[in-house]
Formats: C-alpha cells, structure tokens, sequence
C-alpha cells in the first residue's frame, strides 16, 4: 500500500526495529586500490557478499520475507545511464566509495540495448569538428569502437557493466529502486531502495547523493524542487519559450532495426497496429529502414511517467503500423527482403522532470548571451532542439525544429547542486535548466559530461569536508575542481591546464620534427583541442616507415618524477558513437582511430647520464593514457613514437609530468 509522507518518514526511521541487530556493511569493505587498478576476479566476488551478505536473518515489519541491508558510503548515484555512470566512475577514480543504484539489468539509460539510441553531443554530428567530448564518455567510445566493430549493443551493454564491477570502489545494485528518503535539517539522512529479484531492501547512507535518474526519483522522495514542462516566456525572457506555462514535455520514441536476409521476407501486423497512409508521413521519410525512427514520438501531452504503459502501447502500435507501411502499402520499394529484427519495448524517454538548481541554465546561457561561468564544469552544444508534445499524431507539423547554436556552451557546476537539499546533487536530463535551454542539454554525450562533473565535485567535497555549494562559492576550490577535471581530460570552453603541480610546465619541449604549423611546445599550451582544420594545440610529425618520430621535455634543473600523463589525438573531428544506422555509421571508424599512437616508450635522461626505460606500450587506442613508476630524478624525458594507428603523422596534444600522481 502506498505510504504517505508521514508514515514514510516514520517507516524510515522505524526500519531495523523488528531485527536482532543492524547489519551494517561498508560498501565494497576491501582496501581500496590505485584508481589505475582494476579490482581482481576475487575480489569482484567478494564484493558480492556486500550486497547479499549470507546473514540474511534481518528483518522489519511489513516485509517479512525480504533481507535488510545496510550499506555506507561517500557518493550513492541512483540512475545508471551515462550520466549516472560518468558520475560513479569519477568519483570512485577519485577515491569516493560509490554505491551505484540502477532500476534495470543494464546500464546505460537510452544508449542500452533496450533502446538502442546512439549518443551525441557537442560536436552535432560533425557540425563543429572538434568538439566531441573528452573525458570519461571519450574512454568508454574509444574502447567500444575498438572491440566492438560490428556495432553490437549487448557488447556496448557488458562494457559499461565492465567499468562499474571492476572499479574496486563502486558497489553495483542492478534491478533496484529508489523508493524513499528520510530528509532532516534540509539534508538527505538515508535512503531506501529495494530489489524484487533478489529479496533485498538497501537502507543506504552516503554523504553525498546523485540524482541521475532522469525523472528525478531521489530527488521527489527528498521533497527537492521539481519542475515539469514548459516555462512561459516572460519567466527567463526568453524568446523560444511558449507565451504560456505548460506541462507538455518531449515525446518518447521506440526504435527497430531490420535486415536484408537475401530473400522475401512477409509481414503480418498486430491487430491494434495503427493504419499508417503517405498522408501520416509528409515530415517523416522512409527512405531507409535498417534503423528506425526517432520520430515515432508519442507521449508529450500525458504524463510521461506515470503514463508510461499508454505511452509503450501507442508507441508500439506507431512501430507495427509504420513497418506494415513500408512491407505492404506498395508506396515503398526495395524492402521485400528485409525483415525486423529487433524492436523496443522501452519508451526512449526525453523529457520529464528537472529539479531547480543553484542556477537554472537557460536559452540565454546556451546561445552566449550571458558570458562565462566561474564555474563552468563541462560543455554542451546540441542545437535548441524541440518537439511537438504530440509527435506522430499531429502529421501537418514537423516533427522537430532545431536552432542551431553558434557556439559550444559551457555548464556550470550550480546546475548540478539542488537548491533545497544541502547535499543533492543531479547530472543528466534532470539537471537544472529551463525547457528551452534542456532541448539542448538532454542528449546523452552532454549526459555524460555532466556526471563526470558531478562525481569529480562529490569526491574533492568528500575529501574536504564541504558541501556541493560550499564548493560552489569558494573560487579557489571551484579553481582546483576545474583542473581536477581538465586532468582528467573533461572538455571545458575556454580553459587550460594551469596545473602547478605539472613538471612539464617547467620544460622545453623539443622533437625530432614537426609537421606545418604543429610544433613541440603545443603540447605544454594547456589546450587539448583543436577546431575544424587547426593544428596549433598538438605536436604532428611524420612518421618514418620502419622509424620513429620522438618529443623531448629538458629541465633545467633535474625534476623528481613519478607520473607521466600523455593526451593522444583520437580523431576529435570526426563523430564517434555506436549506431545501427549504417548511413550514420558510414562516416566513422569502428576501430582504432587511425590518428591514435599505437605504439610508444617513454625514456628518461637521469641526473647521472643513464637512460632509463619508464614504460612501454603497444596496441593503444586510447586517447589519455597515464603512467606511474619509481620516483626518479631527471634531466630529460623523451616520448619515442614507432607505431600509429594507421596515420603517417605521430599526434600528441599534451605531456604533463608529476612527483607524485594526483588524486
């Protein structure tokens, strides 16, 4: 039965009072290791006995046949899509235990394999070569296009799985909910999230929580400020917004995939499929079917959570209708051979509620018309990108219009603070913005971005004992999170490597050669990045066939180090993401990017004129790759080239040098 309020914060802080004892576990109880660790095959199944210990006599009233679990840590993120997983894996890389909650069997939120959406962002399918993003999201592509060639989404599923249950600080809990939160003094004291499948209740304190949900469930349940819909224009002034407030969000849409299997292939539709005629498709072509369609939309004008169930039959039966129109109508050629294969039977959501913020971003912001942020933690750049709440019901309209936005914009780290509760946070769709500004920043790439933000503030409040708007206000921690995050190679317009602690900074750089305008100092400029046709932020030199291309860092006096990190180009100006669109698919690399070093060493000029080999690696096909070993003392440090990935230049953006490695 549904609790109300009281009883909810009554049943809270009742929990446990019908067991023996409080079994209280500290999430993955091992000794965390390095963040370059991954977490052994024993330890992985250790950490299972966290989340279903074999005590299981505790119990309370009201659910007599399910476990109670305590669990501790620093970050719980509830929501497991990018957004979600960017945040884990940030926080955990910088030392927070991580409990990560997420309502399904996979991660991945709408790129997963139950929705099979590709991701995007900033860059706008090449319309600002450059601009993909870095960071963490930039990682996981990287791997998929490199192991996953033939676009596999249960592979792109298994990797993300891979990150989180190899990160020896992060606890996993698939299959499970955020259902409550006991909120004192303006702050989340606990939460509780529960597990069907394997009989488990979570009572979960965590300094810090993460709303990633999407629909903002943790944050409902802590009685943050929710908004839902469209603004009215005079509220931020801003012109795209509708004279009037409404509850109207974006449509969901359920996406399909089909084959050619060389020979006919008939189609019998549903009995409820919608009757689709040419005249329902004016604004929606069909031309090519092995990926299809984003704009089977349906659902704005309900409640698109609540509503969910009308939202998955409508859409279903858009989808039947649709794929009866191009096997049966006779409008549509060349489609006799082709047979689905696959179709969703979860609504890609878009839109629903967003909590209020520090700062609620809006179409000012986004389109540069407010200037900087002090605090700005991430970019987006998808163009203002709006739907008709009513989608393929309203055939005379076009399903989208979109603004494209002169520039990338930068996000500031109060849009992910929550205005009410001292210690929420959110990342993803649910961040703080207005409607018209979220067209832009609901796509998973910008998603992403945000969550990695999220987690790397969480952790640097962690270990300072503050609060995310603590952090926020103090410009000195805002300074060491911004650098803390270019480090990390998260992209941020406008800002560059001002690190004090990187030796690099101290050296001269020089190399073997240089190609046109790239030159050896680029890689000590404290840009990571170049625009469409630039080479004035990365080192280029050709490579000689069975020879080797080389960049050198000289101190002027000897430098103790420990740590080297290297920023490889990986081919920013191309889009890189996993489609089932082949006509999408056609213009990228589902391999190693050709620009990529695949094959480098790392030597140093010790104080006493030896040489000494710091690393070697082959096979790379990742963009940033660090190093650590034995404090040495040096006099020089030589980065030697042998291999690419395919290019004949050898590409390096950046070279930074520590004493010790950052944390």
């Amino acid at each position: 039965m549904p609790l109300d309020p009281v009883s909810r914060r009554s049943f809270l802080a009742g929990l446990g009072a019908g067991a023996g004892y409080s079994l209280l576990i500290d999430a993955r109880d091992f000794k965390p290791l390095h963040a370059a660790e991954a977490a052994t095959p024993a330890e992985i199944r250790a950490a299972f006995e966290t989340i279903a210990p074999p005590d299981a006599s505790q119990r309370f009233k009201g659910e007599p046949n399910m476990t109670l679990v305590d669990l501790q840590c620093d970050l719980l993120v509830a929501g497991g899509g990018p957004a979600g997983v960017c945040a884990a894996l940030a926080a955990a890389r910088h030392g927070s235990k991580v409990v990560l909650i997420q309502d399904r069997s996979r991660l991945g939120g709408n790129s997963s394999s139950e929705v099979k959406m590709h991701i995007v962002g900033a860059n706008n399918h090449t319309g600002r070569p450059g601009w993909r993003e870095g960071g963490i999201i930039e990682e996981l592509r990287l791997e998929d296009a490199a192991n996953n060639p033939h676009r596999s989404w249960e592979l792109w599923d298994l990797l993300l799985y891979d990150k989180c249950v190899s990160e020896p600080n992060i606890t996993l809990l698939l299959d499970t909910t955020v259902y409550a939160a006991d909120v004192g003094d303006k702050k989340i004291q606990r939460v509780m999230a529960r597990c069907d499948k394997t009989e488990h209740l979570y009572r979960i304190t965590s300094k810090l929580y993460a709303d990633c949900t999407g629909d903002s469930r943790l944050a409902l349940e802590a009685g943050a400020t929710i908004r839902w819909g469209h603004e009215d224009r005079k509220e931020f002034g801003e012109p795209l917004a509708w004279e009037k407030a409404t509850r109207d969000v974006l449509g969901s849409s359920i996406l399909f995939t089909s084959r050619d299997y060389g020979k006919p292939i008939g189609y019998t539709p549903p009995k409820w499929a919608r009757k689709i005629e040419k005249k329902h498709l004016r604004f929606r072509g069909v031309g090519g079917w092995e990926y299809g369609y984003w704009w089977i939309e349906w659902g704005g004008h309900l409640d698109t959570i609540r509503d969910n169930e009308r939202v998955r039959f409508e859409l279903l039966s858009i989808v039947t209708g649709v794929w009866d129109y191009i096997k049966n109508s006779g409008e549509v050629k060349g489609a006799e051979n082709w047979g689905m294969d696959w179709v969703g039977m979860v609504p890609g959501k878009r839109e629903s509620r967003r909590i209020e913020g520090e700062h609620i971003l809006t179409q000012q912001d986004v389109m540069g018309l407010n200037g900087d942020f002090d605090d700005a933690v991430c970019i987006g750049g998808w163009p203002l990108d709006e739907h008709p709440p009513s989608g393929f019901d309203n055939p005379e309209i076009p399903p989208f219009t979109s603004i494209k936005l002169p520039e990338v914009y930068n996000i500031p780290l109060r849009s992910f603070i929550s205005k009410d509760i001292s210690n929420l946070m959110m990342a993803g769709r649910n961040a703080s913005c207005s409607h018209v500004a979220f067209t832009s920043t609901r796509v998973m790439a910008t998603c992403a971005v945000m969550g990695q933000a999220l987690g790397t503030a969480a952790a640097q409040c962690v270990k300072n004992g503050t609060t995310p708007k603590q952090l926020a206000n103090d410009s000195g921690q805002v300074k060491t999170l911004i650098q803390t995050l270019l480090r990390d190679d998260q992209s941020i317009k406008h800002r560059k490597n001002e690190d004090p602690r990187d030796l690099a900074r101290k050296a001269k750089a020089t190399a073997s050669g240089s190609y046109k305008d790239s030159t050896p100092e680029s890689v000590l400029d404290g840009f990571t990045r170049d625009g469409n046709g630039e080479m004035k932020h990365r080192w280029m030199c050709e490579l000689p066939k069975d020879g080797e291309a080389w960049l050198q860092l000289d101190w002027d006096q000897p430098q103790t180090v420990s740590h080297i990190q290297l920023t490889w180009d990986t081919g920013f100006h191309r889009e890189l993401t996993l489609t089932s669109a082949d006509n999408h698919n056609k213009n990228m690399i589902r391999a190693p990017q050709p620009e990529t070093v695949k094959d480098y060493e790392l030597i140093g000029n010790t104080t006493d004129g030896k040489s000494v080999s710091l690393a070697k690696v082959t096979n790379n096909h990742q963009r940033l790759r660090r190093h650590d070993f034995e404090a040495v003392a040096l006099k020089s440090l030589r980065v030697r080239i042998t291999a690419t990935n395919g290019n004949e230049q050898a590409r390096l953006y950046e070279l930074r040098a520590y004493t010790e490695r950052p944390v």
